[in-house]
């Protein structure tokens, strides 16, 4: 059997740049080449990460299980979730097949693995990252399992209450995974999400309650939410591509197009530019414009030497090259050591 191992592992590090998954998912519906297509898209858009799920539906769901509403959407109306997710698998060969896949690309492949033996099977792959997905978070014994692997890890929290994300993240370090390799996403379980069920301030309320890595799986139509992420300190940013919104499936309609993908990976670079660091301090070429743009202390009018500077006499003017109006209330009352024309800088 051909085994490909992944590559790169080793040259992400989640605290120096905004990590970037291009969530591919199930939109590949089954179709190996359709899968390679996304893969080629991912790694245009320059993101980090493209990300596949892999799971077996005989150890994932009952027949019986009914369908979440986003699934029934854009489904077969007499499909099971079942019969829904049987369709969507990869198997173990078209996992070394887009490896290798991505790999030629220039993109690292990831996984979301559903189950303890989806785990286990990716770790054998090489993967070392590992992807907790939010239907995941109230699984004691697969949390315990991940957690013991000391691993980075990313936990998605949709639907979870506050109480139950701090409960998984407990289970996770006690069993052995430091906190500094965790990072939490926030997520809303809707597809698509409506901007006023995004909650986007929870992300930053986890990071203060649960001193983790935070980001953001995106599930809103668009690129602005994952945008302004960033700018609040997601260190994690996950979001759905599709090929055509079109396509039959669960998640194509909440799924970012090619060129919005791009557009959302080059937003997002922007931002960590602009984000700088945490002080206050003028660049270079700002020092450059200050004598241009500030003001200096200048005479109002004529001047005698020896005569008092006044309200009446002093004026505050560009340019910035001479006596600060910082000192206003310092040099009001002194004496003019010289002659000053009208407009002409002050100087003692």
């Amino acid at each position: 059997m051909f085994r490909m191992k992944l590559i790169f592992w080793g040259s992400i590090s989640m605290t120096t740049k905004v990590l970037i998954i291009a969530e591919a998912g199930v939109n590949h519906n089954g179709d190996i080449g359709l899968a390679k297509d996304l893969i080629d898209v991912a790694a245009e858009s320059g993101s980090d990460f493209v990300k596949f799920q892999t799971f077996r539906a005989d150890d994932l769901v009952t027949p019986s299980a009914s369908k979440a509403p986003y699934q029934i959407e854009k489904s077969i109306v007499d499909e099971s979730q079942y019969d829904l997710l049987k369709r969507l698998e990869l198997t173990e060969n078209m996992h070394y097949e887009l490896i290798e896949h991505a790999n030629k690309a220039g993109i690292q492949f990831l996984s979301t693995g559903f189950d303890i033996s989806s785990v286990k099977f990716l770790i054998g792959l090489g993967q070392n990252l590992i992807k907790i997905p939010s239907g995941e978070i109230t699984n004691l014994p697969y949390l315990e399992y991940v957690g013991a692997l000391n691993k980075k890890i990313i936990l998605s929290t949709g639907m979870a209450t506050i109480e139950e994300v701090k409960k998984a993240v407990e289970i996770i370090i006690s069993a052995g995974t430091p906190r500094d390799l965790l990072t939490v996403l926030h997520c809303t379980t809707e597809y698509p999400t409506p901007m006023s069920h995004v909650n986007l301030l929870a992300m930053v309320a986890m990071r203060e309650a649960l001193g983790v890595n935070i980001g953001y799986s995106d599930h809103t139509l668009g690129i602005e939410v994952a945008v302004a992420a960033v700018a609040l300190g997601a260190q994690v940013i996950e979001k759905h591509f599709t090929l055509d919104r079109r396509l039959p499936g669960p998640d194509h309609l909440a799924s970012l197009m090619p060129l919005e993908l791009k557009e959302m990976v080059g937003s997002i670079r922007n931002i960590e530019i602009a984000l700088g660091a945490p002080e206050k301090q003028p660049t270079e070429h700002e020092i450059i414009n200050r004598s241009a743009v500030r003001k200096s202390l200048v005479a109002r009018c004529a001047i005698g030497a020896g005569e008092e500077f006044t309200l009446d006499n002093l004026a505050v003017m560009r340019p910035g090259t001479g006596i600060s109006p910082m000192r206003w209330h310092e040099i009001l009352g002194s004496k003019a050591p010289r002659q000053f024309s009208p407009n002409e800088l002050i100087d003692l």
